[in-house]
């Protein structure tokens, strides 16, 4: 049984009252961690030593300003030993550690465990901690941000995740095989610019096999997933358990 938890099912703005996407996967694997990582991690109670590896998609603020609390939190109150996996963008190293200490100066400093990161190696199988990965390159936007899917190798199912992206072919790259895919739906009709909507929705369920289930995220309200077969949108601080 494999279990994801969602701690935000919004996009940035929060459309329907929803916090900003992440989730935990056996509440040891983060993906993406927006600015209310920490409390929401204490309100479902997660132990906060445990986590082992953070995949951070872009450097949308959204997607990666929750880390200077966890640090802070690791400096002063939750004690940890195991070192933190930090998977990223290239260079995620220099502008997490330069963005946390503008955040809370000094808050990077020794605190009796190791932050690794890990640049996004698009094209190659990397290992982080315990598990295997895979970046795919996605569309989000036109601008020089590169962003980043993942295909994870977790409890002997894969999770793929697309973060922030317009429809495009890499999808299905990452698609391919997977047991669960989480997916941007930003616009619950149609589609849209930067992000998928509904209406893409329903060509990715076409063309990826029937067994992946899919999560929606990054949404602006509640799409209707009727006739979309092993298609849910995810609710915040719910979980979903895959046999």
């Amino acid at each position: 049984m494999l279990e994801l938890t969602f701690l935000g099912s919004g996009n940035a703005f929060s459309q329907g009252g929803r916090y900003w996407s992440s989730f935990l996967v056996e509440r040891q694997y983060l993906f993406d961690a927006p600015p209310t990582l920490l409390p929401h991690l204490k309100r479902l109670e997660v132990p906060l030593a445990e986590l082992e590896v953070v995949f951070i998609t872009h450097l949308h603020g959204d997607h990666f300003m929750g880390l200077p609390f966890l640090f802070l939190e690791y400096l002063h109150l939750t004690k940890r030993k195991e070192d933190l996996f930090i998977v990223g963008p290239p260079g995620i190293q220099e502008t997490m550690e330069d963005f946390a200490d503008r955040c809370y100066p000094g808050v990077t400093r020794e605190a009796g465990y190791g932050r690794r990161y890990v640049d996004a190696l698009p094209g190659h199988d990397q290992r982080t901690g315990r598990v295997t990965f895979r970046a795919v390159p996605m569309n989000h936007g036109r601008d020089s941000l590169e962003c980043f899917g993942y295909r994870v190798n977790i409890g002997g199912k894969t999770v793929a995740y697309t973060g922030d992206t317009m429809f495009c072919e890499e999808i299905f790259e990452l698609a391919e095989g997977a047991d669960i895919l989480v997916l941007d739906c930003t616009y619950s009709q149609g589609t849209g610019p930067e992000h998928m909507g509904l209406n893409d929705v329903k060509v990715v369920r076409e063309r990826v096999q029937p067994e992946t289930a899919i999560i929606l995220t990054h949404l602006d309200g509640e799409p209707d997933t009727r006739g979309l077969a092993n298609v849910v949108a995810a609710q915040d601080l719910a979980t979903y358990r895959f046999a």
